[in-house]
């Protein structure tokens, strides 16, 4: 049995691979939210829409499920099942759950990862969005704001306040860095990503973090910012990063260091257990730097290369980091890894025109590339540059 901890994308990804590759034991996912697997980039957009329904109304969440046809019965589902550690005996590694024990021979862990808390961010009005439930209580504490404070100006923050202001509200972002997206984006794009929300009606301070919160009767009322400014508040978002899910098995012979720490493979420190996804830091084969990946489609990439460890299998080609985000009605897409200080070409369309194609090096080989609304073209040189990687790891295989 195939035992995977944390019924994710990347948990489900991981499962479909491995059927995918002839692996037909039998698979149990162990998850602690009631939900089967969903698609959360919906989280920070539709969701938030005043016209989803904010209570749930089915054992799934709706429109959002990632499972096809045939797959509620091909798997075994123990969801709303807490994992609280691992232990291993013989062959055969056992996941320690508060409704017993669940034995298999491979686990993966795949439980994602929680949002960092603000002190005194318990209040009433005040929320972080990491699951369908935060989305749906947020979504209807919005239908009766005016006033929106943000906390956070990375692609969760900037997605909420285009979606949010959308809607007619007056939105607020604040942000500690003086330069937010600079690490994913290069300074010159990210100061257009900051421009284009402000042109949308967004009030964005940069450079001053959060002093404390306002409150009355334990509900939310204000945000009082280091540089002594107060801001009205009905409603606050904080998204100020993530934390890995590993707590659960702080008693388990797996090594952690701001997530579980794998090798290239997503293989752990303890043996029969797999990591992929959010949780996990994996050792990047040309540099042998451990880092952790949070976005959709390395979620995909690690759960993939998982299973066909699991399988025994040699590694699938290797792909250019890849994410992407919508705001204000347009689709930034990158590809690669920017330099904060990279000064880019923009081969096609203009900055100022909010729609263009800009590359980071040789514009024949990229290393890096971004698109907003320009898919075609973004999409050809990211297939370039996932060749070239692909070249480049045979080479050293």
């Amino acid at each position: 049995m195939i035992g995977i901890v944390g019924a994710s994308l990347a948990g489900l990804t991981v499962a479909r691979t491995l059927r995918s590759l002839g692996v037909d034991e039998p698979v149990v996912f162990v998850g602690a939210e009631p939900w089967h697997p969903y698609d959360r980039p919906p989280l920070s957009k539709e969701l938030l829409s005043s016209t989803y329904e904010a209570a749930p109304t089915a054992p799934d969440p709706g429109w959002a499920t990632l499972l096809a046809d045939g797959e509620h019965d091909a798997f075994d589902w123990r969801l709303g099942v807490s994992a609280t550690g691992l232990s291993r005996t013989g062959d055969d590694v056992s996941i320690h759950t508060d409704h017993g024990h669940v034995p298999a021979r491979a686990v993966v862990l795949t439980t994602g990862a929680r949002a960092m808390r603000l002190p005194g961010d318990d209040l009433v009005g005040v929320h972080a969005v990491r699951t369908i439930d935060d989305a749906r209580r947020l979504a209807a504490e919005l239908t009766s704001a005016e006033d929106v404070v943000v906390v956070g100006a990375g692609f969760i923050g900037a997605e909420i306040a285009s979606t949010v202001t959308g809607q007619g509200r007056h939105v607020t972002v604040v942000e500690r860095a003086p330069d937010p997206g600079a690490r994913v984006l290069g300074r010159r794009l990210a100061s257009w990503a900051v421009d284009l929300q402000r042109r949308a009606g967004v009030d964005v301070r940069t450079g001053t973090g959060i002093a404390g919160f306002e409150s009355e009767g334990g509900v939310v009322r204000g945000v009082r910012l280091a540089d002594g400014t107060s801001l009205r508040a009905d409603v606050v978002v904080v998204g100020v990063g993530a934390v890995p899910n590993t707590s659960w098995a702080a008693g388990s012979a797996v090594a952690v260091d701001d997530g579980f720490l794998t090798d290239q493979r997503g293989a752990t420190s303890m043996p029969g257990v797999w990591a992929a996804g959010d949780c996990a830091r994996v050792v990047d084969a040309a540099s042998g730097v451990s880092t952790r990946h949070q976005h959709w489609s390395a979620a995909i990439e690690s759960a993939r290369t998982v299973a066909h460890g699991i399988a025994g299998l040699a590694p699938p080609s290797p792909r250019a980091p890849y994410v992407w985000s919508e705001q204000h009605g347009h689709r930034v897409q990158i590809c690669g890894t920017i330099p904060p200080d990279a000064e880019p070409t923009v081969l096609e369309g203009s900055l100022d025109d909010d729609a263009f194609l800009a590359v980071v090096g040789d514009p024949d080989a990229p290393d890096a590339v971004v698109g907003v609304d320009s898919p075609r073209s973004f999409t050809r040189l990211r297939k370039s540059m996932d060749r070239r990687m692909s070249a480049v790891a045979a080479v050293h295989a």
